[in-house]
């Protein structure tokens, strides 16, 4: 499977998405963050035709990735791959994080229409909530979304897609691990807790654990996630 992650907005989790959603349930996945495809060209966040190319060849090459296409380059991968006619068809899926913010629900839209416009059936493309409040009502918070929805039929809206809002991933970040890394940890926390070298440690056994913790929801709540994203 080849999944795209995209929106031409920013800060609607599309990293925490592509690695924390979708790369460790794709089997042998390769990821791919197009941001960086241009990093040692000079120009900018701009996104050339030539590595365009490079990227479209190398997904052909692929059994199973994850591209992470960057805020800044969307426009760019959307209009270059109008160019390679016919290049996206080379996703099976096309995921759109959204958060429930009003611009971002509005760029969450005109990712939507930009795609559908390219030729991207609705039944590839995705939505995925995020920063979902416990107490959120889905139908309410993301109105504007449903609305779309219930008016075009331009995307697959599934219920289940919704990813709860927790600082784990923030933390994670900060770590530069995934859930599952974290909880394939084997250390025994606890004891360092009960039996710290000194104060650093016993901090970092307190904080290891509370990790754990919310890495175990977050993982249920992700399989969920995953499971309703790739339904046909």
């Amino acid at each position: 499977m080849k999944v795209a992650v995209i929106n031409f907005s920013g800060n609607v989790g599309k990293s925490t998405v592509a690695k924390h959603l979708l790369q460790n349930r794709i089997k042998d996945a390769e990821f791919v963050a197009v941001e960086s495809i241009n990093s040692d060209e000079g120009d900018g966040d701009q996104v050339r035709g030539k590595q365009f190319g490079a990227l479209q060849e190398q997904l052909m090459m692929l059994d199973a990735a994850v591209v992470d296409v960057g805020a800044s380059n969307v426009e760019d991968f959307i209009k270059l791959m109008q160019q390679y006619r016919g290049s996206h068809e080379d996703f099976d899926l096309y995921v759109v994080p959204v958060v429930k913010e009003s611009k971002q629900m509005r760029d969450t839209i005109a990712t939507i229409q930009a795609l559908k416009k390219m030729g991207v059936p609705a039944k590839k493309i995705r939505v995925v909530f995020n920063k979902v409040e416990s107490d959120d009502v889905l139908e309410e918070a993301f109105f504007p979304i449903f609305a779309f929805h219930e008016g075009e039929k331009a995307f697959t809206l599934k219920t289940g897609a919704v990813i709860e809002y927790s600082d784990l991933f923030q933390r994670l970040r900060a770590m530069n691990m995934t859930v599952d890394e974290l909880l394939a940890d084997t250390t025994d926390w606890k004891a360092k807790l009960k039996n710290p070298a000194n104060p650093e440690e016993k901090a970092q056994a307190a904080n290891m654990i509370s990790m754990r913790r919310l890495a175990a929801s977050g993982k249920e709540n992700l399989d969920a996630v995953y499971a309703a994203v790739v339904a046909k």
